[in-house]
């Protein structure tokens, strides 16, 4: 049973790194690059690689998604049914009355 979970582990991720191609931040390669050496980790400690993956990922993700792609003023952008302004559009006249 604990294999075929494994199996599974990147089938479902595959999705996810794919949706993440379009998102303004790294949080999916942030995930990729966090489990893979999670894995090294395990791999050479010799503890169980599953867990230590998935805390890499988890830990990539995390780093990931506060870090900006672009540090470009990206404009405006939907998050929970309410309108947020990017950060990096501070300085820029298009948008100087909303800060």
């Amino acid at each position: 049973m604990v294999a075929i979970k494994k199996i599974l582990l990147p089938a479902v991720a595959a999705p996810a790194l794919v949706l993440g191609a379009c998102a303004e931040n790294y949080a999916a390669e942030g995930a990729l690059a966090g489990g893979a050496v999670g894995a090294g980790v395990a791999a050479i400690t010799g503890e169980d690689i599953a867990t230590y993956a998935a805390v890499g990922a988890a830990a990539g993700a995390l780093a990931g998604y506060f870090t900006d792609k672009n540090d470009d003023c990206d404009g405006w952008y939907r998050r929970d049914d309410r309108r947020y302004l990017d950060d990096d559009c501070r300085g820029d006249d298009r948008y100087d009355r909303y800060f």
